[in-house]
């Protein structure tokens, strides 16, 4: 990824970069914070952006400067020495995580995996180039794609989080080249039928590839409640026999949960359907 350091102090600055480039990254550093969108403009865009806005408390002003100049969407960590700061405060500051002086290795790449896959989702479903029209509950996914990026904002504004439940069929190109595109289709359509069925009704939920569907979680009343959501639609799938029908070929059909906007993957389910037998399917 390339990463952009803001920092008055070098030498904190030159430790956190001499950690990134050892990982592969490309890195710039950046002194000061008033040039900093100068610097974004002339060598951007980036990936990732650390800021550490010290002496000032508060990074909001800066980093809505930042996000107001360019079109990108750069994961912004706050670096931050403050003890008593919390996860909500560096999110209503424009951040989508943040990071304690001293600096740990492990939370510097836990960070890093956070922010690629964000990126990765937002490249994913922001790809004009195919999208899957509105059908029977689910909404195409240009309009998920708005919605998404929606949310994102809103976390990195007003710290009101939300969720991507990402469910699909992991090994639908094999199943098209072995049981034939129907047999493909016929497996995609059942299990978006089945979500639509099991979905609450504030949950929007989008086809967001040729094998997937997400459900954008919002208005979350508890801390665990994406998570239950995700175990509630794992269970529901498992006892489902139908989506696999069609198909001689074992399904594997994953449920993946991811925050916004921190990027964090919770743990992932993957459940296998088995297919019928060549004797059964016919």
């Amino acid at each position: 990824m390339k990463i952009l350091i803001i920092d008055r102090d070098p030498e904190a600055s030159q430790l956190l970069s001499s950690k990134l480039i050892a990982k592969g990254h490309e890195v710039l550093e950046e002194r000061v914070k008033s040039e900093a969108i100068d610097k974004i403009s002339a060598d951007g865009p980036f990936d990732v952006i650390f800021i550490d806005p010290s002496p000032m408390k508060d990074a909001s002003a800066i980093i809505l400067n930042i996000r107001r100049a360019i079109s990108s969407y750069p994961y912004v960590v706050l670096v931050t020495g403050d003890e008593n700061l919390d996860i909500e405060s560096a999110l209503v500051m424009g951040c989508n995580n943040f990071i304690r002086k001293p600096l740990d290795n492990q939370d510097v790449e836990e960070k890093l995996e956070n922010a690629q896959n964000l990126i990765d989702m937002v490249v994913s479903i922001g790809d004009e180039s195919e999208d899957f029209p509105s059908a029977g509950g689910v909404i195409a996914k240009s309009a998920f794609n708005q919605l998404f990026l929606s949310a994102i904002d809103r976390g990195s504004r007003y710290s009101e989080l939300a969720h991507v439940l990402s469910i699909g069929i992991k090994n639908y190109s094999e199943i098209e080249s072995r049981d034939g595109p129907y047999g493909a289709e016929f497996a995609i359509s059942k299990l978006a039928h089945h979500l639509v069925r099991l979905r609450r009704q504030s949950d929007i939920i989008g086809q967001t590839g040729k094998n997937e569907y997400s459900l954008l979680l919002q208005r979350i009343q508890h801390q665990n409640e994406p998570r239950e959501a995700a175990s509630r639609f794992a269970a529901a799938l498992e006892e489902l026999d139908d989506i696999a029908s069609a198909t001689s070929t074992p399904i594997e059909i994953y449920v993946h949960l991811t925050s916004l906007p921190l990027g964090r993957n919770e743990p992932e389910y993957l459940l296998i359907k088995e297919g019928q037998t060549p004797a059964s399917a016919g």
